[in-house]
């Protein structure tokens, strides 16, 4: 539940570009995913959140990408103290950007 008052932050879709748009990790889906989180850490703190202010997690993994590896690259920044935010994880055929293999969206709430 999503405490009365808190501002929601909806964070889009991220692939593990730098910060010229190129794309890092080549076929190691554990390096994509280090730079999607890395990349979704620099988005919620432009919103003035942390990644413990997520509430629900949606994490699509290309097919053939290795599921394991991905999770295991992601867990440490998905687990928090307290109630734990929704995952919602999908295979999915492709994605928009030629290469990747992992897309990550959250929404996040802040009481301020």
């Amino acid at each position: 539940v999503v405490p009365p008052g808190a501002t929601t932050i909806y964070v889009g879709g991220q692939n593990a570009v730098d910060a010229s748009g190129t794309l890092v990790g080549g076929d190691d889906v554990a390096a994509q995913t280090r730079q999607v989180m890395d990349n979704v850490e620099t988005a919620l703190a432009a919103a003035g959140a942390t990644l413990a202010d997520v509430v629900s997690w949606t994490i699509l993994i290309a097919d053939g990408a290795d599921i394991n590896a991905a999770y295991a690259a992601a867990a440490p920044r998905l687990a928090r103290d307290g109630d734990p935010p929704l995952v919602t994880a999908a295979v999915v055929a492709g994605l928009a950007v030629p290469g990747a293999l992992i897309e990550v969206s959250c929404t996040a709430a802040v009481v301020r």
